[in-house]
Protein backbone atom coordinates (compact mmCIF):
# COMPACT_ATOMS: atom_id res chain seq x y z
CA UNK A 1 0.00 0.00 0.00
CA UNK A 2 1.64 3.41 -1.18
CA UNK A 3 1.25 6.17 1.37
CA UNK A 4 -2.01 8.51 1.27
CA UNK A 5 -0.10 11.48 0.12
CA UNK A 6 0.85 9.78 -2.62
CA UNK A 7 -2.22 8.42 -4.31
CA UNK A 8 -2.25 10.96 -7.46
CA UNK A 9 -4.88 12.71 -8.43
CA UNK A 10 -8.23 10.93 -10.63
CA UNK A 11 -7.61 11.17 -14.53
CA UNK A 12 -10.52 12.66 -16.79
CA UNK A 13 -11.05 8.97 -17.68
CA UNK A 14 -11.52 7.57 -13.94
CA UNK A 15 -13.55 10.78 -12.41
CA UNK A 16 -16.17 10.20 -15.12
CA UNK A 17 -16.38 6.68 -14.06
CA UNK A 18 -16.77 7.60 -10.73
CA UNK A 19 -18.76 10.76 -10.84
CA UNK A 20 -21.58 8.61 -13.44
CA UNK A 21 -21.91 5.80 -10.25
CA UNK A 22 -22.65 8.61 -7.66
CA UNK A 23 -24.84 9.93 -10.08
CA UNK A 24 -26.56 6.59 -10.47
CA UNK A 25 -26.39 5.77 -6.79
CA UNK A 26 -27.51 8.98 -5.17
CA UNK A 27 -28.28 11.47 -7.44
CA UNK A 28 -25.41 13.67 -6.34
CA UNK A 29 -24.23 15.51 -9.54
CA UNK A 30 -20.39 16.03 -9.70
CA UNK A 31 -19.64 18.84 -12.45
CA UNK A 32 -16.07 18.34 -13.67
CA UNK A 33 -14.33 20.91 -11.62
CA UNK A 34 -14.83 18.78 -8.20
CA UNK A 35 -12.27 16.14 -10.23
CA UNK A 36 -9.62 17.65 -7.44
CA UNK A 37 -12.10 17.12 -4.95
CA UNK A 38 -13.72 13.88 -5.36
CA UNK A 39 -9.60 13.15 -5.70
CA UNK A 40 -9.00 14.22 -2.48
CA UNK A 41 -12.20 12.59 -0.70
CA UNK A 42 -11.68 9.03 -2.58
CA UNK A 43 -8.34 9.09 -1.74
CA UNK A 44 -9.73 8.16 2.38
CA UNK A 45 -11.86 5.39 0.93
CA UNK A 46 -8.35 3.79 -0.66
CA UNK A 47 -6.47 4.59 1.99
CA UNK A 48 -8.83 2.45 4.70
CA UNK A 49 -9.30 -0.61 1.74
CA UNK A 50 -5.73 -0.42 1.35
CA UNK A 51 -6.04 -0.22 -2.22
CA UNK A 52 -3.30 1.65 -4.22
CA UNK A 53 -5.22 2.79 -7.37
CA UNK A 54 -8.58 4.84 -8.09
CA UNK A 55 -9.31 2.09 -10.88
CA UNK A 56 -8.64 -0.68 -8.41
CA UNK A 57 -11.09 0.54 -6.44
CA UNK A 58 -13.55 1.24 -9.21
CA UNK A 59 -13.16 -2.53 -10.24
CA UNK A 60 -13.36 -3.47 -6.43
CA UNK A 61 -16.86 -1.74 -6.26
CA UNK A 62 -17.86 -3.53 -9.42
CA UNK A 63 -16.97 -7.01 -8.59
CA UNK A 64 -17.63 -7.33 -4.59
CA UNK A 65 -21.36 -9.43 -4.38
CA UNK A 66 -23.34 -7.24 -2.38
CA UNK A 67 -22.24 -3.56 -2.96
CA UNK A 68 -24.71 -1.71 -1.02
CA UNK A 69 -22.28 -0.94 2.19
CA UNK A 70 -19.59 0.03 -0.20
CA UNK A 71 -22.00 2.45 -2.18
CA UNK A 72 -23.10 3.55 1.38
CA UNK A 73 -19.38 4.48 2.33
CA UNK A 74 -18.36 5.92 -1.17
CA UNK A 75 -21.35 7.90 -0.66
CA UNK A 76 -20.28 8.88 2.82
CA UNK A 77 -16.78 10.31 1.81
CA UNK A 78 -17.86 12.27 -1.04
CA UNK A 79 -21.38 14.12 0.82
CA UNK A 80 -20.07 17.45 1.83
CA UNK A 81 -21.65 18.14 5.98
CA UNK A 82 -20.95 21.43 6.93
CA UNK A 83 -23.37 23.05 8.93
CA UNK A 84 -24.63 24.65 12.33
CA UNK A 85 -27.44 25.45 14.93
CA UNK A 86 -29.88 27.85 13.85
CA UNK A 87 -28.26 27.88 10.55
CA UNK A 88 -30.75 30.83 8.72
CA UNK A 89 -32.53 31.93 12.15
CA UNK A 90 -34.72 33.93 11.07
CA UNK A 91 -36.77 30.29 9.33
CA UNK A 92 -36.56 29.03 12.48
CA UNK A 93 -38.13 32.73 13.91
CA UNK A 94 -40.75 31.85 10.99
CA UNK A 95 -41.84 28.45 12.14
CA UNK A 96 -42.05 29.59 16.06
CA UNK A 97 -44.23 32.89 15.27
CA UNK A 98 -46.07 31.61 12.10
CA UNK A 99 -45.98 27.84 11.37
CA UNK A 100 -46.55 26.38 14.48
CA UNK A 101 -49.71 28.30 15.84
CA UNK A 102 -51.08 27.52 12.57
CA UNK A 103 -50.40 24.44 12.41
CA UNK A 104 -51.68 23.78 16.15
CA UNK A 105 -55.03 25.81 15.16
CA UNK A 106 -55.74 23.57 11.79
CA UNK A 107 -55.17 20.32 13.79
CA UNK A 108 -56.45 20.97 17.19
CA UNK A 109 -58.56 18.00 16.56
CA UNK A 110 -55.77 15.46 15.21
CA UNK A 111 -53.39 16.64 17.80
CA UNK A 112 -50.25 14.97 15.62
CA UNK A 113 -47.48 16.51 14.47
CA UNK A 114 -44.87 15.66 12.19
CA UNK A 115 -41.72 16.85 11.23
CA UNK A 116 -39.08 15.86 8.22
CA UNK A 117 -35.42 16.91 7.86
CA UNK A 118 -34.47 15.73 4.76
CA UNK A 119 -30.31 15.75 4.47
CA UNK A 120 -30.31 16.18 7.96
CA UNK A 121 -26.47 15.86 8.10
CA UNK A 122 -24.49 16.01 11.52
CA UNK A 123 -28.00 16.52 13.44
CA UNK A 124 -27.85 20.48 14.23
CA UNK A 125 -31.04 21.38 12.05
CA UNK A 126 -33.24 18.46 13.56
CA UNK A 127 -32.11 19.15 17.06
CA UNK A 128 -32.45 22.84 16.39
CA UNK A 129 -36.44 22.63 15.20
CA UNK A 130 -36.91 19.92 18.32
CA UNK A 131 -35.38 22.90 20.63
CA UNK A 132 -38.20 25.27 18.67
CA UNK A 133 -40.52 22.78 19.48
CA UNK A 134 -39.88 22.59 23.41
CA UNK A 135 -40.16 26.09 23.40
CA UNK A 136 -43.59 26.01 22.27
CA UNK A 137 -45.17 23.05 23.56
CA UNK A 138 -47.83 24.90 24.84
CA UNK A 139 -49.26 24.70 21.71
CA UNK A 140 -49.04 21.06 21.31
CA UNK A 141 -49.76 19.96 24.70
CA UNK A 142 -50.82 16.15 24.66
CA UNK A 143 -50.15 15.90 21.35
CA UNK A 144 -47.86 12.81 19.45
CA UNK A 145 -45.02 15.14 17.95
CA UNK A 146 -42.26 13.64 15.88
CA UNK A 147 -39.51 14.62 14.02
CA UNK A 148 -37.81 12.11 11.24
CA UNK A 149 -34.15 12.99 10.79
CA UNK A 150 -32.47 11.70 7.44
CA UNK A 151 -29.68 11.05 6.05
CA UNK A 152 -27.39 9.16 2.87
CA UNK A 153 -23.91 9.26 5.12
CA UNK A 154 -24.33 6.55 7.60
CA UNK A 155 -21.40 8.34 9.72
CA UNK A 156 -23.10 11.87 9.53
CA UNK A 157 -25.72 9.88 11.68
CA UNK A 158 -23.89 8.39 14.12
CA UNK A 159 -22.32 11.43 14.74
CA UNK A 160 -26.05 12.86 15.06
CA UNK A 161 -27.45 10.06 17.59
CA UNK A 162 -24.08 10.79 19.70
CA UNK A 163 -25.14 14.82 19.89
CA UNK A 164 -22.46 16.32 21.20
CA UNK A 165 -20.91 19.68 19.62
CA UNK A 166 -18.68 22.15 19.93
CA UNK A 167 -16.98 25.32 18.42
CA UNK A 168 -18.77 26.64 15.30
CA UNK A 169 -21.11 24.17 15.10
CA UNK A 170 -22.80 26.02 18.65
CA UNK A 171 -22.25 29.25 18.91
CA UNK A 172 -25.09 31.03 17.49
CA UNK A 173 -27.53 28.54 20.01
CA UNK A 174 -28.63 31.21 22.54
CA UNK A 175 -27.36 31.34 25.89
CA UNK A 176 -30.27 30.54 27.94
CA UNK A 177 -30.92 27.38 25.38
CA UNK A 178 -27.86 26.37 25.53
CA UNK A 179 -28.06 26.02 29.46
CA UNK A 180 -31.43 24.86 29.19
CA UNK A 181 -31.15 22.33 26.35
CA UNK A 182 -27.59 21.01 26.58
CA UNK A 183 -25.08 19.81 28.95
CA UNK A 184 -21.26 21.07 29.34
CA UNK A 185 -18.69 18.05 29.63
CA UNK A 186 -16.64 18.73 33.12
CA UNK A 187 -13.70 17.69 31.90
CA UNK A 188 -13.76 19.04 28.51
CA UNK A 189 -15.43 23.07 28.73
CA UNK A 190 -15.69 23.42 25.04
CA UNK A 191 -18.43 20.25 24.76
CA UNK A 192 -21.71 20.34 25.07
CA UNK A 193 -24.42 17.77 24.68
CA UNK A 194 -27.85 17.33 24.15
CA UNK A 195 -30.27 16.48 26.55
CA UNK A 196 -32.12 13.85 26.25
CA UNK A 197 -35.46 15.67 26.62
CA UNK A 198 -34.35 16.83 22.90
CA UNK A 199 -32.54 13.67 21.50
CA UNK A 200 -36.20 11.36 22.76
CA UNK A 201 -38.34 13.70 19.81
CA UNK A 202 -36.18 13.16 17.19
CA UNK A 203 -35.18 9.75 15.37
CA UNK A 204 -32.85 9.26 13.06
CA UNK A 205 -32.99 7.26 9.56
CA UNK A 206 -30.54 6.30 6.91
CA UNK A 207 -32.12 7.40 3.39
CA UNK A 208 -31.58 7.84 -0.07
CA UNK A 209 -33.80 10.08 -1.86
CA UNK A 210 -34.00 8.23 -4.78
CA UNK A 211 -34.05 4.95 -3.29
CA UNK A 212 -35.89 4.98 -0.12
CA UNK A 213 -39.68 6.11 0.40
CA UNK A 214 -40.28 8.74 2.16
CA UNK A 215 -42.02 9.75 5.02
CA UNK A 216 -45.83 10.01 5.02
CA UNK A 217 -48.09 12.97 6.05
CA UNK A 218 -46.14 15.13 7.21
CA UNK A 219 -47.07 19.00 8.16
CA UNK A 220 -43.22 20.43 7.98
CA UNK A 221 -40.16 19.24 5.80
CA UNK A 222 -37.22 20.83 5.96
CA UNK A 223 -34.66 20.58 3.27
CA UNK A 224 -32.05 23.34 2.94
CA UNK A 225 -29.11 23.41 1.21
CA UNK A 226 -29.55 19.38 -0.54
CA UNK A 227 -30.93 20.29 -4.12
CA UNK A 228 -27.97 22.34 -5.09
CA UNK A 229 -25.99 18.96 -5.56
CA UNK A 230 -28.76 17.38 -8.09
CA UNK A 231 -29.60 18.23 -11.39
CA UNK A 232 -32.98 19.75 -12.38
CA UNK A 233 -34.48 16.18 -13.11
CA UNK A 234 -33.51 14.82 -9.88
CA UNK A 235 -34.69 18.22 -8.47
CA UNK A 236 -38.31 17.74 -9.53
CA UNK A 237 -38.06 14.05 -8.46
CA UNK A 238 -37.13 15.11 -5.22
CA UNK A 239 -39.55 17.86 -5.10
CA UNK A 240 -43.20 15.65 -6.25
CA UNK A 241 -42.20 13.08 -3.59
CA UNK A 242 -42.07 16.03 -0.82
CA UNK A 243 -45.72 17.27 -2.18
CA UNK A 244 -46.95 13.38 -2.39
CA UNK A 245 -45.51 13.73 1.50
CA UNK A 246 -46.59 17.23 2.40
CA UNK A 247 -50.14 17.86 4.08
CA UNK A 248 -52.04 19.78 2.25
CA UNK A 249 -52.02 22.18 5.28
CA UNK A 250 -48.13 21.70 5.17
CA UNK A 251 -44.71 23.81 5.17
CA UNK A 252 -41.74 23.78 2.81
CA UNK A 253 -38.16 24.94 3.96
CA UNK A 254 -35.74 24.99 1.35
CA UNK A 255 -31.91 26.80 1.46
CA UNK A 256 -31.86 30.87 1.43
CA UNK A 257 -30.03 30.21 -2.38
CA UNK A 258 -32.42 27.78 -3.06
CA UNK A 259 -35.84 28.21 -5.31
CA UNK A 260 -38.68 25.95 -7.03
CA UNK A 261 -39.01 28.45 -9.86
CA UNK A 262 -38.91 25.93 -12.92
CA UNK A 263 -38.72 22.65 -10.89
CA UNK A 264 -42.30 22.80 -9.39
CA UNK A 265 -45.97 24.06 -9.81
CA UNK A 266 -46.91 22.44 -7.04
CA UNK A 267 -46.15 24.77 -4.20
CA UNK A 268 -47.07 28.78 -3.78
CA UNK A 269 -44.09 30.83 -2.27
CA UNK A 270 -44.43 32.86 0.86
CA UNK A 271 -42.03 35.07 2.72
CA UNK A 272 -42.06 35.04 6.14
CA UNK A 273 -40.07 37.46 8.82
CA UNK A 274 -38.04 37.97 5.02
CA UNK A 275 -37.60 34.12 4.93
CA UNK A 276 -38.66 32.49 2.09
CA UNK A 277 -41.37 29.39 2.43
CA UNK A 278 -43.17 26.96 0.59
CA UNK A 279 -47.14 25.73 1.30
CA UNK A 280 -48.72 23.27 -1.38
CA UNK A 281 -51.14 24.91 -3.41
CA UNK A 282 -54.22 25.23 -1.21
CA UNK A 283 -52.88 25.76 1.67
Amino acid sequence: MIDFPEIKRLTEEEFARFAKLIYQESGIFLKDTKLTLLSNRLRKRLYALKIDTFSEYYDYIQKISDKTKEIEALIDVVSTNETYFFRNERQFEALEKHCFPDIAEKKKNERKLRIWSAGCSTGEEPYTIAICLLENMHLFKGWNVEIIATDIAPSVLDFARLGVYAGRRIEKVPPDLLKKYFTNDPDHAELYAVKDEVKKIVTFKYLNLFKNPYPERLDIIFCRNVMIYFDKEHQKKLIAGFYSSLLKTGYLFIGHSETLHAISDDFTYMKLLETPVYVPKGN
